[in-house]
């Protein structure tokens, strides 16, 4: 083994131990950790120059997130969701079943901003004076919410799959589009684990007769007033149009999606808010969820540009090629599939995306493995991921329903992992991701 594989193998394990120890953030440890290895390895005259090429691949994923955080942000400050979320309050009724699936859906939709929180807060404000009522299981809701929440959690701006395409400098076309199909499948797989949870209610419960009184009082809970004047029910039409053609835009590739993003942000702001300070209110407070991500890729675009710069990355996979078994070889994109699902629940996404997934990669190159498979297997372990200790979000999910964060595991752990299994099922079958 070379020199430079043991000091990037050192580094990793440096950059884990730090943010797993929380002795510093992700971000931190993503810029200074390869600067000091830089620096001892005597590569002080390169840094720059290697730092700054890595940036400058991340820089339109950066882009992308940040512009499709804010516009979903807009969406939600504008009421888009709102008549869905009432329609939803409206049709359930007392039904376990019917409230189950319910806020499935109402988590699917509210998780296209690519916020956990966001979704944890909206999901749980709608539908937790419901399930309370109902006196449904209380852990039904945080579960159903965390599940759906995974499902939609690699659109590529939600986190991991932005981490992936920063790692493996990839497009959200080679990454994303082909997994849409599991995303699906995930989603049909959550409404049916919300459909079996709420059939077990019902023959616990029976079915609560609620009047349109009792609809009223329950929504009125889930309601902030302080947003109240940011709605925008007269433009629901032209939002959902706009979001309409956004989504069809990406899905054919029309422009690139950092382009997309910076086009319907832009439109999104003129069309609900027409005063330049409502405008720069809306950009400063979604621009909170935004900015720790973006901060984070162009973080990673420093660690990943010293590590190939300095020919770090190449020789430790050239170590790992060594070590794995011919045989096994032409099987790097299941093997990292399946490596995928522990690796991502006991290390963080920063540590596994950034840390393991770009040698495995390198790796798989030698047997004509390509990095848009590799990265598309390395986001089927996401299924679990979410009930992994080590996610902020989901301590915000456990205190908003006040349940345990072991319980909640113990209760969402297995149906989790089943998305998991489905997702690689169907990029197998469907050919994205070759046994």
């Amino acid at each position: 083994m070379s020199t430079l594989a043991i000091m990037g193998f050192f580094m990793i394990v440096v950059f884990m131990y730090l943010i797993m120890s929380k002795r510093m953030s992700a971000m931190v440890a993503l810029m200074l950790v390869p600067v000091v290895f830089a620096l001892g390895l005597g590569f002080a005259p390169n840094i720059g120059k290697w730092a700054f090429d890595g940036v400058k691949k991340v820089a339109p994923t950066g882009i992308m997130i940040s512009f499709a955080i804010l516009y979903f942000g807009v969406m939600i400050d504008a009421g888009l969701f709102d008549p869905l979320i009432k329609k939803i309050l409206q049709v359930v009724k007392g039904d376990p079943v019917k409230v189950c699936v319910g806020t499935a859906i109402l988590a699917a939709i509210i998780s296209l901003d690519g916020d956990g929180s966001t979704t944890y807060m909206v999901t749980c404000s709608a539908m937790l004076a419901v399930h309370r009522r109902l006196d449904l299981n209380p852990l039904i809701l945080p579960s159903i919410a965390v599940m759906q929440n995974s499902v939609m959690n690699i659109i590529p701006w939600g986190g991991p799959t932005g981490r992936v395409l920063a790692a493996l400098n990839l497009t959200e076309a080679e990454v994303f589009v082909p997994l849409i199909p599991g995303m699906v499948v995930g989603t049909l797989w959550v409404c049916f684990i919300a459909y079996r949870w709420g059939m077990k209610e019902r023959a616990r419960l029976g079915v609560l007769e609620l009047d349109n009184t009792a609809h009223a009082e329950l929504a009125a809970t889930s309601e902030d007033p302080g947003i109240e004047k940011l709605k925008r029910p007269q433009l629901f039409w032209a939002n959902l149009t706009l979001t309409v053609v956004l989504m069809t835009c990406l899905l054919k590739g029309l422009l690139p999606l950092a382009v997309l993003f910076m086009i319907g942000t832009g439109l999104a702001l003129l069309i609900n808010y027409r005063t330049l300070k409502e405008q720069q209110d809306r950009v400063i407070a979604n621009g909170a969820n935004a900015m720790p991500v973006v901060a984070m890729v162009f973080a990673a675009g420093i660690f990943m540009g010293i590590m190939d710069g300095s020919k770090m990355v190449d020789q430790m996979a050239k170590t790992l090629i060594s070590a794995i078994p011919p045989s096994l070889g032409p099987h790097m994109a299941l093997i990292s599939a399946l490596v995928s699902l522990p690796g991502t629940f006991f290390l963080t996404n920063d540590a596994y995306y950034f840390g393991v997934l770009p040698i495995l990669t390198k790796a798989a190159a030698a047997y004509g493995i390509s990095a848009a498979e590799m990265g598309r297997a390395a986001l089927i372990g996401q299924g679990c991921h979410l009930l992994s200790p080590l996610v902020p979000s989901t301590y915000l999910l456990v205190g908003l329903n006040k349940v345990e964060f072991g319980d909640l595991q113990k209760y969402a752990l297995l149906p989790a992992i089943g998305i998991s299994i489905l997702w690689l099922i169907t990029a197998v079958v469907l050919g994205v991701i070759r046994l």
